[in-house]
């Protein structure tokens, strides 16, 4: 398949997890990626395994929350690749607590990563995009938690529920440019960050097993399963081609059937 070649893609949170399921799904449809990602050894050794397979990828160092560092991300990807096409807003994280246990600290560091920095992937990307004037694509991650509240994590659904928000403010702002902006939202998927999710509710004592929040969760799966990255991966592939020209300030859910919207 060859449908994003010639592209130029950036993926945050590229790493690991969705992100990397992203990256080389884009990457085997022809796209050169840019995998960025705050642990820069992980997105080495990803970027490192795409050339190996006869791709164009570069590693970044970024945290996608500090401003001067998505910008430098964005020059760095111009610099090797002579410009930029596709940026996935998809870095991410949560850290659970009860609900009543959830205070300034907890909030402020999620909404920063998982809202501020779309709001400045957007900006930075979108003004690179304009000045090369050739249209391009934003995706960001967003969630069923953007569609409604768990007590758990309440402040991961309020970021989240932030994404959809500034997905459809920026399609309305950058349409005119020809760019699109359109957002996913995935429901359970086995990554490294719902391990995370089992052992924080582990230590809270907010479940007693491994695996028993992840089971509770997906338990409502219309196709029975929780997903894959590699499930996101074409839904991700098709929000960046020309497939998907038409399509603008929409949340796809990804979910396995979880939220019916």
């Amino acid at each position: 398949m060859s449908r994003l070649a010639g592209k130029v893609a950036v993926v945050t949170g590229g790493a690991q997890g969705i992100g990397e399921g992203i990256v080389r799904r884009l990457a085997g449809e022809g796209a050169r990626v840019a995998v960025a990602d705050m642990n820069a050894a992980k997105a080495d050794a990803v970027a490192q395994a795409l050339r190996a397979a006869g791709h164009e990828a570069i590693a970044v160092a970024v945290d996608v929350a500090e401003r001067a560092q998505v910008k430098a991300m964005i020059a760095q990807t111009v610099a090797a690749f002579g410009g930029i096409d596709i940026l996935f807003n998809n870095a991410g994280f949560n850290k659970p607590l009860p609900f009543f246990d959830a205070d300034e600290s907890n909030f402020n560091a999620i909404m920063r990563v998982n809202a501020l920095a779309v709001l400045i992937g957007m900006q930075e990307a979108g003004r690179q995009m304009i000045a090369q004037g050739r249209g391009g694509k934003i995706i960001n991650t967003a969630s069923i938690a953007g569609r409604q509240g768990y007590p758990e994590f309440a402040p991961y659904c309020a970021s989240k529920a932030a994404v959809i928000s500034l997905t459809q403010a920026g399609a309305r702002e950058l349409a005119k440019h020809r760019i699109t902006v359109n957002a996913f939202a995935p429901g359970v998927v086995v990554t490294p960050l719902w391990d995370g999710l089992e052992q924080d509710m582990l230590d809270k004592g907010v479940i007693q097993r491994k695996g028993e929040f992840i089971e509770s969760f997906s338990s409502g799966i219309l196709i029975g399963r929780p997903s894959q990255p590699d499930d996101l991966a074409g839904m991700a592939a098709f929000l960046a081609s020309a497939d998907a020209d038409c399509i603008t300030g929409q949340v796809i859910m990804s979910d396995g059937g979880m939220v019916l919207v």
